[in-house]
């Protein structure tokens, strides 16, 4: 064992074992606690667990929170279980804003100020990192948001509020425990009522967003993007011309390629399947 040494023990032995197991193995002694509970071994263990080919599902319902497993694409009623959020709210006042290799940021909703918190239900650990300004500030369908790691290994949180016409960008420093502000794209008018933000999906040191104006001019839809290693925002432009109206695009990721769903409306039918374009990579990282 002393030929192996710690880094070899922690970083290749103990970051290939379930979360659960990693939290045994804390109660060793105080060494082994803080060495499995350091920044590194934690993006070293998350990493290795999100290429893990089960994938699971959160759901928040009125009075419960269902965690199913997912194998093959379908899910696995059998092995659903039920998990308890850390505080003492009813899963109806949780709004998801965004998750991250098994992290998620969630808002609770209270009638005095709401709380912004990041939640790892695998290991039932979680953190509050609201401060004021979210708290006063925070609106249920104008604020979005996303995760990332930065080249030095902190956890960032990535909070964007849209308040009278106005957009704020923040990010939160795990390692810090601090907010700071960034600067938005000037001249945009995101921040109007009339725009509805989408839910941030990372893929390839990005963060990306859709931005849709159903109103005026109805159909308009648009790409930010988000550059983790700049922190700076940009607009990047679709593949193709999108002239449909209404039409709503969502981003997913598969194998670490960045696809759009498109969902639109003919004059012929209510809907129409909704077409996934498994578009190259370089045609969403193309600026305008």
């Amino acid at each position: 064992m002393e030929r192996i040494g710690y880094d070899m023990m922690f970083e290749e032995i103990l970051s290939r074992l379930p979360a659960k197991v990693v939290c045994q193995f804390k109660c060793v002694c105080k060494q082994w606690c803080y060495e499995l509970s350091t920044p590194k071994f934690v993006l070293i263990h998350t990493r290795r667990l999100s290429n893990l080919l089960q994938k699971k599902l959160l759901s928040l319902n009125q009075h419960t929170i269902v965690v199913d497993d997912i194998v093959s694409g379908n899910l696995e009623v059998d092995t659903r279980k039920i998990v308890t959020f850390p505080y003492n709210v009813q899963p109806s006042r949780l709004i998801i804003i965004g998750s991250f290799n098994g992290l998620i940021l969630l808002c609770i909703r209270r009638t005095d100020a709401n709380e912004l918190v990041l939640w790892n239900p695998t290991i039932r650990r979680f953190k509050l990192i609201s401060d004021d300004y979210f708290s006063h500030y925070f609106g249920r369908h104008d604020d979005t948001g996303g995760m990332y790691v930065d080249e030095h290994n902190d956890l960032k949180v990535l909070h964007i509020n849209c308040f009278s016409g106005a957009v704020t960008a923040r990010v939160y420093s795990r390692h810090n425990d601090s907010w700071t502000n960034l600067s938005f794209l000037k001249g945009c008018l995101f921040g109007s009522s009339f725009y509805s933000w989408s839910h941030g999906i990372y893929s390839g040191k990005t963060i990306y967003f859709t931005v849709s104006n159903y109103w005026f001019p109805p159909g308009e839809c648009n790409i930010v993007a988000f550059d983790v290693v700049s922190e700076s925002f940009s607009i990047l432009r679709f593949p193709e011309r999108i002239q449909v109206n209404p039409c709503q695009v969502h981003f997913i990721t598969i194998s670490n390629n960045l696809h759009g769903i498109l969902v639109r409306y003919s004059d012929e039918q209510c809907s129409q399947s909704s077409t996934v374009g498994a578009a190259p990579k370089d045609e969403y990282n193309s600026r305008e």
